[in-house]
């Protein structure tokens, strides 16, 4: 909403209002605070820095918007007696337009994703506010009143834009005349953050996240004899930190880079800082994150590398340099290989970034491959991306093992929902004669832990993987082997443990039981035909009396829900129901003498096995009343 008219005149005075959710925003960090409210300053910093790098690719084809200014850099200055703090940059700047449509990074960020996982209790919040990331607006945090004045770069001095807010819900936005380019921010600072109008608190920050950025930021220094004149002091290195050999760069600095490119406030989990040379020559750092992003399911979602070319910065998220199933990796390349006029086009389609795609996949699983050798932050990680990680079974088939190997999974043996167990631990405590890795599918840890399918295996002390994640059954339509091992699942098909020793050596259904049963499976066969494809005797059960089982490549209850949920109409397909012969509940049905009263036992005995498998019925109540007739009769 503004108070001015709809099309105001370029030099007019607007008051208008934040957007309720920014409002919500604001409201939220004036009260709640960050758990560390120094962040603003390297947010500021941050978007100098990007303001900086945004304005040489512009120059690239438009060396005029650089001028007689061509040496670009951060001004900072305190002044303790006006508690201000005012940071300038000679970047790109900003028009009117710009300031009033894409002032603050949480803009463009998602906004309401945000504000959908607000709590109400203001220290989670404050908490929340820390993983996301909130550039500018970052400000209101340490002062009640920013003022920010801002001119385009190739734009007239009369087309500044002076910008200001206290953070109450409104701004005002009028033009303003400013002889140099870029962005000029001054901060009035709270009472509670007297701090930062201090040089030397300002000093220790720019050192702590700033040291990095291939800038230089300059700290106005007050003379300290009368008659001298103050001067500027470049208070960081100035030198891209992937520029510097790996034996110059502590971890420290590792990480104040990871959250200055992935705007984040944890430390990153691991990293890998590689330059190659010969035939290709470049240089990659890469991170993997310990949270995931709000948009992580997005698929217009923010991702990829920087990208620079010969330390020229070419755009925040080139997604080209790794397949969409790493889109969790965040970190720069730079590239002496590709020509500087670099568009989205070339980039799709050069050879060169293909070879460098691979590298950056391979050198990306390396990585995880070495942070799994630490389990609790492997654990970490893979909570965060473990079901992204699992998309790439069927985008990258050359890199197949790799990924699976980096899987985990809950376990039969374990006892706990926790996937902690890989492919290789599984193997490596397989059974003597067992040569199939065994799996179940199902909704949740419960459901596939209490699943009648595991009575036969625990019975014989064989693992079995249980699966929970929505994308597990299709994952499986791609993972077909691993190290030699095929893998079944134990809810489809014929399953055959008679080759692997267990606890007993006799079977659980004798032959004869079997064909005890022949008549009863061909009674309930008439009874069930509209909703089963077959009913058979089974050997995979000791203490239910049924189960539910699917043909080998029908698809499952899982991948059902999983398709239909993206607007794919499935077919529809009969399960086959097992019974076990020698269970109480099944001899008592072979006696009964009422066709009702068989019919309605029969149904909910396959509506029971339905719900072990986790599915739902699909006519709840007319299973209850089944239920109750047979209680009253």
């Amino acid at each position: 909403m503004t108070t001015a008219a709809d099309k105001p005149a370029a030099d007019k005075k607007e008051t208008r209002g934040f957007e309720a959710e920014v409002s919500k925003l604001l409201h939220l960090m004036i009260h709640s605070m960050y758990s560390n409210p120094e962040i603003f300053l390297r947010e500021l910093v941050s978007n100098a820095s990007d303001a900086a790098d945004k304005l040489r690719f512009e120059a690239l084809s438009r060396p005029e918007l650089l001028g007689d200014d061509s040496e670009l850099g951060i001004w900072i200055s305190v002044d303790p007696e006006a508690k201000t703090l005012t940071l300038r940059d000679n970047g790109i700047g900003m028009s009117r337009d710009e300031v009033v449509q894409n002032l603050g990074t949480i803009a463009r960020s998602g906004t309401s994703d945000f504000i959908k996982n607000l709590s109400g209790d203001e220290k989670k919040d404050s908490q929340l506010i820390g993983q996301f990331g909130v550039g500018f607006y970052s400000a209101f945090v340490a002062a009640d009143r920013v003022v920010l004045t801002t001119r385009r770069a190739g734009a007239a001095a009369t087309e500044a834009v002076r910008w200001e807010s206290e953070g109450t819900g409104e701004f005002t936005v009028e033009n303003f005349e400013q002889a140099e380019r870029g962005t000029t921010i001054t901060l009035h600072l709270r009472e509670s953050a007297q701090e930062f109008a201090e040089a030397f608190r300002v000093r220790s920050i720019i050192n702590k996240y700033a040291e990095h950025i291939a800038l230089p930021v300059h700290l106005l220094q007050k003379a300290e004899e009368e008659g001298e004149a103050d001067s500027w002091e470049v208070v960081n290195q100035a030198k891209a930190l992937w520029t510097r050999p790996r034996s110059e760069v502590s971890d420290e600095d590792y990480q104040a880079f990871y959250k200055h490119v992935g705007h984040d406030f944890e430390n990153p989990l691991s990293w890998s800082h590689n330059k190659v040379e010969g035939k290709l020559e470049y240089t990659s750092l890469l991170f993997v994150p310990g949270r995931a992003p709000f948009d992580l399911y997005q698929r217009d979602g923010a991702r990829g590398l920087k990208l620079y070319v010969q330390r020229v910065f070419i755009r925040d998220d080139a997604e080209q340099f790794l397949p969409l199933y790493l889109r969790f990796i965040k970190g720069i390349v730079d590239s002496n290989d590709l020509p500087l006029n670099v568009s989205r086009e070339l980039l799709q389609s050069s050879d060169i970034i293909d070879s460098m795609k691979s590298a950056l996949t391979k050198r990306s699983l390396d990585m995880l491959s070495k942070l799994a050798g630490d389990p609790e932050q492997y654990e970490k990680f893979y909570t965060a991306f473990g079901q992204v990680l699992k998309e790439g079974l069927a985008e990258d088939f050359a890199n197949k093992d790799k990924i699976a190997g980096l899987l985990r999974f809950a376990s039969s043996t374990t006892g706990e929902g926790k996937a902690e167990v890989s492919l290789a631990d599984y193997i490596g405590r397989m059974k003597e004669a067992q040569d199939t890795i065994y799996y179940v599918t199902a909704e949740n840890y419960v459901t596939a832990a209490n699943s009648p399918h595991l009575e036969l295996f625990r019975k014989k002390d064989v693992e079995v993987l249980l699966l929970t994640d929505r994308i597990d059954e299709w994952m499986m339509s791609y993972l077909t082997e691993f190290d030699g091992k095929k893998f079944q699942h134990i809810g489809k098909g014929e399953v055959d443990l008679s080759a692997i020793a267990g606890e007993s050596a006799e079977p659980e259904v004798t032959e004869e039981q079997s064909k005890q049963a022949e008549a009863l499976v061909e009674r309930l066969q008439k009874a069930l035909s509209e909703r089963v494809k077959s009913v058979r005797t089974t050997t995979r059960l000791s203490e239910s009396p049924t189960c539910l089982v699917l043909d080998a490549f029908d698809p499952g209850f899982q991948m059902r829900q999983l398709m239909e949920a993206a607007g794919q109409k499935m077919p529809e397909v009969k399960p086959i129901l097992e019974i076990n012969p020698s269970h109480s509940l099944i001899s008592r049905l072979a006696e009964e003498g009422d066709d009702a009263r068989f019919a309605d036992l029969a149904m909910v005995l396959l509506d029971q096995a339905a719900l072990a498998e986790g599915a739902q019925l699909d006519d709840p109540a007319a299973y209850v009343r089944r239920v109750q007739r047979l209680l009253q009769s």
